[in-house]
């Protein structure tokens, strides 16, 4: 399923009218876009299947609401002017997120691990610490590369409290955020193989979320840290 360009123009029109009164009154515009978008996410979600077990049933569940919470936020946009796509990997044997951002001159596909909570940025940063040779192999993989480039992530300015700051992996240890994205053109997005391409940027994220995941839920001596 291609993503409609009637979709992306609804978009461009929300940001350019948002407020509730023109929403209700071009409802049906949304309304077929929605439905465009979780057709788009089902296929996505078949071809992620092929390769990753996925715990997030359907393109339906995987969209994210276009309503946003506006009661802590300075921005009182009552509305999204992207459409959100969140795909959860299955068992806790499998971490990692894929995210797909659509939005008009601002699209990219996405993942990792945005907010990790004390105890699991302590323990990533001790696997690094320890050896950084199996994340490393995946960052300067060229298939990486040639998706990712990079590493992502905001990032602390010296050392991580009880690193050395003179240690080998300081460049990962610093990590607070550990992401990688893909930029897209709308010209990408509205191609008919989009989500095939999706599928592909998706697969390349396999083998970081398998490193890291290995990372989280195993400790120092490789022992299983799952019940």
């Amino acid at each position: 399923m291609a993503i409609s360009k009637k979709s992306l123009d609804f978009l461009k029109k929300l940001s350019q009218n948002n407020n509730r009164d023109w929403f209700t009154e071009h409802k049906s515009l949304y309304t077929d876009a929605q439905q465009n978008i979780i057709d788009f996410a089902d296929d996505v979600l078949q071809g992620m299947n092929e390769f990753d077990q996925m715990e997030t049933p359907s393109g339906k569940k995987a969209l994210k609401r276009i309503y946003r919470d506006v009661r802590f936020s300075k921005n009182k946009a009552p509305y999204k002017e992207h459409y959100g796509m969140m795909f959860s990997r299955a068992t806790k044997a499998r971490r990692g997120t894929y995210y797909i951002h659509i939005q008009p001159g601002h699209s990219f596909i996405g993942g990792g691990f945005w907010g990790p909570e004390k105890e699991d940025l302590l323990r990533i940063r001790k696997h690094i610490a320890q050896d950084d040779s199996y994340l490393k192999e995946v960052l300067d993989s060229k298939e990486f590369k040639k998706h990712f480039n990079e590493m992502q992530g905001e990032q602390l300015k010296t050392a991580p409290k009880g690193f050395d700051k003179e240690h080998p992996s300081i460049d990962l240890l610093r990590y607070k955020q550990f992401l990688i994205s893909e930029a897209f053109t709308d010209e990408d997005v509205l191609h008919p193989d989009f989500a095939q391409k999706a599928c592909q940027t998706l697969k390349a994220m396999v083998p970081f979320f398998d490193v890291m995941t290995d990372m989280l839920t195993t400790n120092l001596n490789g022992e299983s840290l799952i019940d």
